[in-house]
């Protein structure tokens, strides 16, 4: 399924522009995705199902799930964006943010936190740890909404030192375990680890019964998945990470014509279904292979680099400038065969 190339005067057109007419595309519906003003730097809101939104063009992806018990956020999206996307949220609903849910600890996924919080309500009510030896402030965040994310971005946060980051952004409630569930809103949420693979505190959230998944930067439709070895990002863990999502997602392949199939957002990008994700994980796959393969020939960096062993997926997800080029991740791919070769 291959998405044709549109050019856009800003990147929040070109997000709700592609993504507005893939959910088009798979639910026969026209998607509701407008600016909230005619600000060109505004979020779009783009529907994914009655009560899921992606609010895009605010940094990093952030997904949006309404209900009862109010509002449910998979990340943040950039500091400087927060007021705009406090107000994209209330466009919708009135009902307080209760969560937050980090899948990395990048600024552009976890630079609202501090605001966003500040503008939710607790969802735990007072004295809910009578007796257990902590202060209703620390369980509750002094009222204000959480913010949950895996034990290692917390650790990567707290570590930061140039520069440092305000503890504002941090997340108020971690988990050190391969999975974390609750129900909220009606609604079964599994907040899974993926080790070692963008980062090493990386998680996706599914939202079982509206089978929407977001990936966080696992996914980034607009270059190769970014693979920060600093942070303990590895691409084996890319991959892995790639086909757990996978096994989670399903296609109706019988009536591919009708809505009925798995969301996933990524965390950069349109929405992908588990066609697209095919697609992705066997480019990522088929690159480390042929990688793999010319190191076995005993070619240098400079050889495999001059090889091309993106061939065929390079116009599709690589980049030739930015922060993340195709030329550094294939650099990535060796580097990391190279001393997996070199301990054997």
């Amino acid at each position: 399924m291959k998405r044709p190339k549109q050019h856009f005067g800003t990147w929040a057109a070109v997000t709700a522009f592609i993504a507005a007419a893939i959910v088009a595309a798979l639910s026969g519906e026209s998607p509701r995705a407008q600016s909230a003003s005619a600000d060109t730097d505004a979020p779009v809101l783009v529907q994914l199902r009655p009560n899921f939104y992606l609010i895009a063009g605010a940094g990093g992806n952030i997904v949006m799930q309404v209900g009862p018990d109010g509002v449910i956020l998979v990340d943040s999206g950039a500091g400087e964006m927060s007021d705009k996307v406090l107000a994209t949220i209330r466009r919708i609903t009135p009902l307080p943010i209760r969560y937050i849910i980090n899948t990395s600890m990048d600024a552009d996924h976890v630079g609202g936190n501090d605001k966003l919080v500040r503008a939710g309500l607790s969802i735990l009510p007072g004295a809910v740890v009578a007796g257990a030896g902590l202060s209703d402030d620390l369980v509750s965040n002094s009222g204000r909404a959480s913010v949950l994310a895996h034990e290692n971005v917390l650790a990567r946060m707290t570590a930061a030192t140039a520069p440092a980051i305000p503890f504002g952004l941090f997340p108020t409630k971690t988990f050190a375990y391969r999975l974390y569930s609750m129900y909220l809103n009606g609604e079964g949420i599994q907040v899974i680890h993926m080790p070692a693979a963008h980062t090493d505190g990386d998680t996706i959230v599914f939202f079982r019964r509206g089978d929407v998944i977001a990936t966080g930067d696992i996914i980034d439709t607009t270059r190769w998945p970014v693979i920060d070895i600093k942070r303990g990002g590895t691409v084996q863990g890319e991959i892995d990470a790639l086909n757990r999502l996978m096994d989670l997602s399903i296609l109706n392949v019988p009536l591919q014509w009708q809505p009925d199939r798995t969301f996933l957002v990524p965390g950069h990008g349109f929405v992908y279904d588990k066609l697209d994700l095919l697609e992705y994980r066997d480019a990522v796959t088929v690159v480390r292979d042929r990688v793999q393969n010319l190191l076995d020939e005993g070619k240098t960096l400079a050889q495999v680099k001059a090889a091309n062993p993106t061939l065929g997926y390079r116009s599709q997800y690589g980049s030739d400038s930015g922060p993340w080029t195709t030329d550094m991740f294939v650099e990535t791919i060796y580097n990391e065969l190279a001393a997996k070769k070199g301990k054997k």
